[in-house]
């Protein structure tokens, strides 16, 4: 038996307060270890060190609930009073000490920091609180306190927690809200690791486990006593030994609290299902987001959710919708304007040089010295030839945005073949012609080279691409699924080079939001890819916000994706992500302060996500509202097993789809 066992005049609680105090010591130890710091020899806390282990205040979970604030006189008095109203003790021989019984007067109070209710003892170790910090305190409870802090550094802290099976200690789980008291203000962190660096090493002992936590924010106390509105970013880290304590609902309200902007609601906090979670909607649209997870975790009705709630708080809104697999038109009855390849209107004027040479000749990569040498002498003599009279002395170059006639361009290329001099001069030409002509027969093609005659109509066009005016329908969604593959990449540079040049030049008047679904498509990393795609959108990423157009980026695969594109969107919703790669591009771009939250990606659950950025108010893991079935995009599973029970077609609905097929139309 230990001799402090042997010592009448020490409690139960003075001696689990000195055991937690030599294993504190140890676990110094292992941490000054782990950081690489020379470990010296610590004496071990005494008997005698009964006021410095009464300061440690180590409440017992299963003490009664603490006294009223009036009664705190009366519960100190018995307390001074223990040793004469103790109970007699029968005397033992000396070499054979009475085992400690428990003494009422002595027994250990309930010492909630929350609500300082301390005891004498308590009150010599620590000197009283002011009017301003008891205030905040009161504001804090009844949180239960789970352990002491052992470890700041940085954005970081480890705590020691108490007792593993305190009823506050089983509330402790990845991502749950923690706070704990500095000098000057409440500091709120999520838990982002739980750990056992000290098991019991024998019988009776409990397991030593740390918690690591990475904070958030806080709360300053303000000068009436109160609390002000909790504000991102930690100006006081707490102290070493500080108390970590449980959050309560209040607490959840407050760090989570709607700010007072625009706001749109999208879900639920993970920890608690009462709380909203909104999305400020400047934040969120001023500086790009983006939309990441793998297959089928709810990627679009993430996004469909989203552009709901802005778009009913924003009736006025400008967004342009890029769907390359036709998911969308259903999730926004009556409020989107649907445009498909048999309603698509993108002339082939609209092209810029390095577009054309896309459709016509593949890109530029794979034409021929000759054949980009003749388009770019003729274009600029085509188009300033279709120009009126009173037009002609503007300057038109190969990318001018003016109409002119295919015919026209032919009839150039015939008339230049001709000024040849050898005949085998003729093959660039001849490989031009004949590849316009198949275009304009080609049924695919209609959108962008249909129609015998040719009219300046870009501004009807930009109209009802960009939804001026909305006239009730403040989306347009582009369905792409009818577009070519071959020339897909070319459709999404034209939509998203005019969306960003009419910005320029309408001066910020009419803001505008693309989403582009599926963007590691369109936006690959370097060297993969149609490269005008990629400039056009890394020109929106970086310098859209100048010009009020935003960005979206929805994809399921983020390392796939440019880093330069990728990195600009400074608030992410990152969902159920396994692969190893796309985690380390999400770690590269979310700030450090988030980095406890990724190691949930891969268990996050469908419609579950980790928001960081600066159109979220902190950090948080978000369920996703669910959304009702007629509001749903195109997106689930299909059901093999439903669909495979019983015979459910027949030839004509063979004869059906390759109609359908071959007319290239839904």
């Amino acid at each position: 038996m230990k001799n402090s066992l042997s010592r009448p005049e020490l409690s139960n609680d003075d001696l689990a307060a000195i055991e937690l105090a030599n294993r504190t010591e140890r676990l110094h130890r292992i941490l000054d270890r782990a950081a690489g710091k020379p470990s010296e020899p610590q004496a071990p806390a005494t008997p005698m060190a009964s006021d410095a282990a009464a300061a440690l205040e180590v409440p017992p979970v299963s003490a009664p609930p603490a006294p009223a604030a009036t009664a705190a006189p009366s519960a100190v008095a018995p307390q001074m009073a223990a040793p004469a109203a103790a109970p007699a003790v029968a005397p033992a021989p000396l070499a054979a000490p009475a085992p400690l019984t428990a003494r009422p007067a002595v027994a250990a109070p309930t010492r909630d920091v929350t609500t300082r209710d301390v005891t004498a003892r308590d009150a010599r170790a620590r000197p009283a609180l002011p009017q301003t910090e008891s205030r905040a305190a009161s504001d804090m409870a009844p949180s239960m306190p789970v352990g002491r802090v052992a470890f700041v550094t940085g954005s970081q802290v480890v705590a020691i927690i108490d007792d593993p099976q305190s009823p506050a200690a089983s509330q402790l789980q990845m991502g749950a809200l923690v706070k704990m008291q500095s000098g000057a203000s409440v500091v709120f962190g999520v838990v982002s690791g739980l750990s056992m660096p000290l098991p019991a090493e024998e019988a009776g002992q409990k397991d030593m486990m740390t918690l690591e936590i990475e904070l958030l924010g806080e709360v300053l106390k303000a000068g009436d006593g109160g609390l002000t509105a909790f504000r991102r970013g930690v100006s006081s880290p707490p102290q070493l030994n500080a108390p970590v304590l449980t959050t309560v609902k209040a607490d959840l309200m407050r760090v989570y609290a709607t700010p007072n902007k625009q706001t749109a609601r999208i879900g639920t906090l993970h920890q608690d299902r009462q709380v909203p979670v909104h999305v400020m909607n400047n934040e969120l649209l001023g500086k790009h987001f983006a939309i990441l997870g793998t297959t089928g975790c709810g990627k679009s009705c993430a996004a469909t959710l989203m552009l709901q709630a802005i778009i009913e708080k924003n009736p006025q809104s400008h967004v342009v919708l890029l769907d390359p697999h036709n998911e969308y038109a259903s999730a926004f009855p009556g409020s989107a304007e649907i445009i498909d390849t048999g309603n698509l209107e993108l002339p082939y004027w609209m092209l810029e040089f390095n577009e054309f040479l896309g459709v016509v000749l593949g890109g530029a990569d794979r034409a021929e010295k000759a054949e980009i040498a003749i388009l770019t002498e003729a274009l600029p003599a085509v188009k300033a030839q279709f120009q009126k009279d009173g037009q002609r002395g503007s300057r038109i170059t190969v990318d001018t945005p003016v109409p002119y006639r295919l015919t026209d361009l032919v009839q150039y290329i015939d008339t230049a073949m001709g000024k040849l001099d050898k005949a085998d001069s003729s093959a660039p030409y001849q490989r031009l012609k004949s590849r316009l002509s198949a275009l304009q027969g080609d049924p695919r093609y209609r959108f962008m080279f249909g129609g015998v005659s040719v009219r300046d109509n870009m501004e009807k066009i930009l109209c009802r691409l960009l939804r001026i005016p909305v006239d009730g329908k403040p989306i347009s969604i582009l369905d792409l699924s009818g577009v070519p593959s071959e020339i897909v990449n070319v459709v999404v540079s034209v939509l998203c080079r005019i969306t960003f040049d009419f910005a320029i030049w309408a001066d910020r008047r009419v803001p505008i939001l693309l989403v582009c679904e599926e963007a590691h498509r369109y936006a690959a990393q370097s060297g993969l890819g149609f490269e005008p795609t990629k400039i056009a959108l890394a020109r929106l990423a970086k310098e859209g916000r100048k010009y009020g157009v935003s960005l979206c980026l929805v994809s399921q695969r983020p390392s796939e994706m440019a880093t330069e594109i990728l990195s600009q969107c400074n608030t992410v919703f990152a969902m159920r992500m396994t692969n190893q790669f796309d985690q380390e591009i999400l770690r590269a771009i979310i700030s450090d302060s988030s980095q406890g939250f990724e190691q949930s990606l891969p268990s996050l659950g469908n419609g579950e996500a980790i928001a960081v950025g600066e159109g979220v108010s902190v950090p948080m893991r978000l369920c996703f509202d669910t959304l009702p079935e007629d509001r749903r995009p195109r997106s689930e599973t299909a059901d093999f097993t439903a669909s495979w029970q019983s015979p459910n077609e027949n030839e004509d609905f063979v004869r059906e789809i390759v109609q359908r097929w071959r007319a290239q139309g839904r």
